[in-house]
């Protein structure tokens, strides 16, 4: 079907379909990475605290927050041009995450993320949760953020209790615990369907999304499938495969985007982009690509099927289960 801008959340909140990730993004660049993305159009930008190895790349989203003169100005009644940095954050998707061992100290990792970012409230938050469905032993206490539908904001709070023993659902439950507000935007983890299952089946608090890898050589469309039974929009990271990916220069990748004069990447995003209930994260530090990552291209259902039998031939997983140390998490194709 036609590439949309935005998809529904189960929020009700509209996320744009095509958003900039910043993974391993070197410090120096990603500021501009980013000041660039939301000067030509972008409007969605994907953050982990992970992703930063050194204080100075922590704070590199800063300049897209509230902290700036005009809205100082703005809150004392006195006229003042916006600046790019108010507007931009107004009309700006953002999402972090909660990694595993911050979770146990959530409050203040949330509180920096928060401050890192130089924002007073997050669109997304995600928390990375493989932990929370293997450990024997989990604890996260209260967290809380600012979190925006479409017409208002409301205060998201996530409480959960020191869990021992207890089943990968049980776990979920206590990991997605949240007060009675109107807005609940959780992410669930990257997981195989049996914990998903285990997980949804005891839950209060269905998530907004789920992030994974999804790329032609890794479609998951068993977990697509399933996401879309449940209201759960998808979000795909690595749509490129990896640097260098050999989905670059595969025959029928290459051969489409002659066919619509754009590059292979285009046609790889726009893989992601046609599928309904899914936002996809391109990532890229140099203007000519993140610029040309934005341009997505209608796929007709044969070009789409087409895409999806390179799976057959040329299977692999860009990001492995493995590298957390909990072995293939369940996933089929990692045993």
């Amino acid at each position: 079907m036609p590439a949309s801008k935005s998809v529904k959340l189960n929020t009700g909140a509209d996320m744009p379909t095509v958003g900039l990730g910043t993974w391993k993004s070197a410090p120096g660049a990603v500021e501009h990475a980013v000041e660039f993305a939301l000067r030509n159009g972008y409007t969605h930008i994907d953050s982990k605290a992970a992703f930063v190895s050194t204080p100075p790349q922590a704070f590199s989203l800063a300049w897209i927050g509230f902290s700036c003169r005009c809205v100082q100005e703005r809150e004392r009644g006195r006229r003042r041009h916006c600046c790019v940095r108010c507007s931009s954050r107004l009309h700006l998707f953002l999402t972090t995450k909660l990694d595993n061992p911050d979770q146990k100290e959530a409050p203040e990792a949330l509180e920096s993320s928060l401050k890192n970012l130089g924002t007073d409230y997050l669109d997304l938050c995600t928390p990375q949760v493989n932990d929370l469905l293997r450990k024997p032993d989990t604890y996260m206490s209260r967290a809380h953020a600012l979190a925006r539908t479409n017409d208002k904001r409301t205060r998201l709070h996530l409480q959960t209790k020191r869990t021992t023993g207890l089943t990968p659902g049980n776990r979920w439950r206590h990991c997605t615990r949240v007060t009675r507000i109107s807005s609940r935007r959780l992410v669930s983890p990257t997981s195989p369907l049996s914990s998903w299952s285990a997980s949804l089946a005891v839950a209060e608090v269905v998530p907004a999304v789920n992030q994974i890898e999804m790329h032609p050589s890794c479609p998951s469309e068993d977990v697509l499938e399933f996401c879309r039974k449940k209201g759960i929009v998808v979000t795909a990271y690595s749509p490129l495969g990896s640097d260098n990916s050999p989905l670059l220069t595969n025959e029928i990748v290459t051969k489409l985007a002659e066919k619509y004069n754009v590059t292979p990447a285009n046609i790889l995003i726009s893989l992601q982009a046609n599928k309904p209930g899914v936002t996809v994260l391109p990532k890229s530090v140099t203007n000519s690509r993140i610029l040309s990552n934005a341009v997505i291209i209608d796929l007709t259902d044969e070009e789409i099927k087409e895409l999806h039998k390179i799976d057959e031939t040329h299977h692999f997983r860009a990001c492995h289960p493995s590298w957390t140390g909990w072995g293939g998490l369940g996933f089929p194709d990692c045993k």
